[in-house]
């Protein structure tokens, strides 16, 4: 009997911690999943079921795991039209997802249906670029989540996409759009400076490319001083061992995995101690 599991990439990044012992962060990543709740194509490949086994597997062999999604979870499939996105938000409660953005397929049926749905996830979502206070959404989306892991201090923040011609207007009014890499910068700074993360992780629904002047997850790595991470999505793009540098020559990593929730994407962090001099 052959056994089909969800195929996942390794990314081994290694940064330097001030303090503290060696430390292993897994992050395991999503992006543009689009409601696939069974697996898809010829090779029989994703769908939630099996998403969750090696989530599960992968929890039991590591001992400082993240779950994290770059957004579109919703949307693509008839279980997003009859449902309405109550399948979604159940499967991401039940995999435990530490934190999610959101993309633009989530305003597809409008804010007050994404309130319901992130209502059942009982999730956390980070956008830092969307201003949500005159939405119902306003209590549901926080700009950041500290996580700590291993001793290890964690900021997660999230970037959403120009809503403008990917979703009617109808469908976010009361949301304002900031500019999202002044914002990235801001929350990014916040993060590293004031907050004292060892570890900063940016999950962008910007994508990876664009035929105007739209940024680009490119254009926030080259911009930023204190973003090591930046799990992407929008794009349907295969990143794997994707760096760029940074505003200071530093490597930023840049993940995507494509679509549909075929691939998993697993991350691998070393936090080490400097060596007293």
């Amino acid at each position: 009997m052959k056994i089909k599991l969800l195929f996942f990439a390794l990314i081994v990044f290694s940064v330097s911690l001030n303090a503290g012992k060696t430390t292993k962060i897994v992050i395991l990543h999503t992006n543009d999943t689009h409601s696939q709740v069974e697996p898809l194509g010829s090779n029989d490949m994703g769908g939630y079921a099996r998403r969750m086994g090696v989530i599960n597997q992968i929890r039991s062999e590591e001992k400082n795991v993240l779950l994290l999604d770059a957004g579109d979870f919703l949307q693509g499939t008839p279980y997003f039209n009859f449902y309405g996105g109550r399948v979604e938000g159940t499967a991401l409660k039940m995999m435990g997802y530490d934190a999610v953005t959101l993309g633009n397929h989530e305003f597809d049926n409008g804010i007050d249906s994404l309130v319901n749905v992130l209502k059942t996830a009982k999730i956390d979502v980070v956008n830092t670029n969307f201003d949500f206070s005159n939405t119902p959404l306003q209590p549901l989306v926080q700009p950041y989540k500290i996580i700590k892991r291993g001793g290890v201090k964690i900021g997660v923040f999230g970037l959403g996409v120009n809503l403008n011609g990917l979703a009617f207007q109808k469908n976010f009014a009361g949301l304002t759009l900031k500019e999202p890499i002044a914002s990235a910068l801001q929350t990014s700074d916040y993060l590293k400076k004031t907050l004292k993360c060892d570890l900063v992780i940016c999950l962008s629904h910007l994508g990876v490319s664009s035929l105007d002047s739209t940024p680009t997850d490119y254009d926030l790595a080259a911009a930023s001083t204190n973003i090591d991470v930046i799990i992407g999505g929008h794009s349907h793009k295969m990143l794997v061992n994707e760096t760029a540098q940074n505003a200071l020559g530093k490597p930023v990593v840049i993940a995507q995995m494509g679509k549909s929730g075929q691939n998993l994407g697993r991350i691998d962090v070393t936090m080490e101690k400097k060596p007293k001099k």
